[in-house]
């Protein structure tokens, strides 16, 4: 059964922007493309820069694809991949976003089996 959860509604949004949430232990950056109407989610922790800061990014496409810039080094991470332009062995863990009505929504982890 997938678990969705609600973040925060779409007038929260940043348009061409990032904002955080929490869910459960994560900090998911989440952010708003205008143009395209579309949502990302990925980890707000930088591998990098070591902080959680990934919602503060700027977001941009290189070659029509669209990334978010770290705020503090500037990687380029691919919004619908994670993956880091720059270091292809890293790579931001990827959420699954959804707008459902006025709410925006984040498929919350599994809890991994021990």
């Amino acid at each position: 059964m997938e678990n969705w959860t609600t973040v925060c509604s779409t007038s929260d949004l940043t348009p061409n922007g990032g904002i955080c949430a929490k869910v459960d232990d994560n900090q998911v950056a989440i952010f708003y493309c205008k143009r395209s109407d579309t949502l990302y989610g990925l980890s707000n922790y930088d591998p990098i820069g070591k902080a959680n800061v990934m919602s503060r990014g700027i977001i941009g496409s290189l070659s029509g694809e669209p990334y978010v810039a770290s705020p503090l080094y500037k990687q380029h991470y691919h919004l619908e991949t994670g993956e880091c332009l720059e270091q292809p062995e890293l790579k931001l863990v990827k959420f699954e976003v959804r707008k459902q009505g006025e709410q925006v929504q984040v498929l919350a982890p599994l809890a991994i089996a021990s």
